[in-house]
């Protein structure tokens, strides 16, 4: 099989840019931006901006409209690995990735594709501003945290935690305390609370599937749960949120 890019291919891109006067944005002024994205300094928006409206910004189509919409693609996905490496939990910057895009691919209009450039830029910026500073954690808790993400829906102890972490549970418990100023209980019910709210405002799962799901011994538990941390009986959530904001 052959090559798609091979050496003639490169030399000869590299005369077209030169003569037709062509310059990209250089590799020091896109890890600026970089830099201050993943500082989540507003400054990175400004920039951002007057990068998407610079004649710099490359050519990988002859139609103007899917040139646009693959450089989009690439600064959608560069946004979301900044985010993730400022410490955004990866299932949910790459969730908000896909929806971009999604929504992108249906897009025909440059001031469409503009938008939501922008928009997904300063989505973001605006969850990298709100991650806690200086939000590092240790490995043993970093282990946990990503446990907890990803198996809210089986039963999570804190035995569990130690035997992933090597570490006896006294002493994660009192770790997990120090670096999350909360009880490993706490937190798993926290993080339970919010996939619920997430269902109930935009799916249409019933509340005992959503008790289900999130692994509570019943829907009574689950109902009396949820009105301890949210406040509103799962209903009363249902009926003030479903779908809000869904078709922003």
């Amino acid at each position: 099989m052959g090559h798609y890019v091979d050496e003639k291919a490169l030399r000869y891109q590299e005369y077209l840019s030169r003569e037709e006067g062509r310059r990209h944005h250089t590799y020091e002024e896109e890890s600026y931006v970089h830099s201050l994205l993943l500082a989540g300094d507003f400054r990175a928006m400004e920039e951002h901006i007057k990068a998407v409206n610079s004649d710099r910004a490359g050519t990988v189509s002859k139609d103007p409209v899917r040139n646009r919409k693959y450089l989009t693609i690439v600064c959608i996905a560069t946004a979301c690995r900044t985010a993730i490496q400022a410490g955004m939990e990866a299932k949910r910057a790459y969730a908000a990735s896909d929806l971009y895009i999604q929504r992108l691919d249906e897009m025909e209009t440059m001031e469409e594709i503009r938008c939501l450039d922008l928009d997904a830029f300063a989505f973001y910026l605006k969850e990298i501003q709100a991650l806690p500073k200086k939000r590092v954690f240790s490995r043993p808790i970093s282990q946990c945290l990503d446990h907890i993400y990803n198996h809210l829906h089986q039963p999570i102890t804190l035995q569990d935690l130690a035997d992933l972490t090597g570490l006896n549970a006294s002493y994660l418990s009192t770790l997990f305390k120090e670096e999350m100023g909360r009880s490993v209980s706490d937190y798993i019910m926290s993080k339970k609370m919010e996939a619920a709210r997430n269902m109930l405002k935009y799916s249409d799962e019933s509340y005992a599937d959503i008790s289900a799901i999130l692994n509570f011994s019943s829907q009574s538990h689950f109902i009396r749960a949820f009105k301890k941390y949210n406040g509103d009986t799962p209903r009363q959530y249902r009926e003030k949120n479903y779908r809000l904001g869904a078709e922003q």
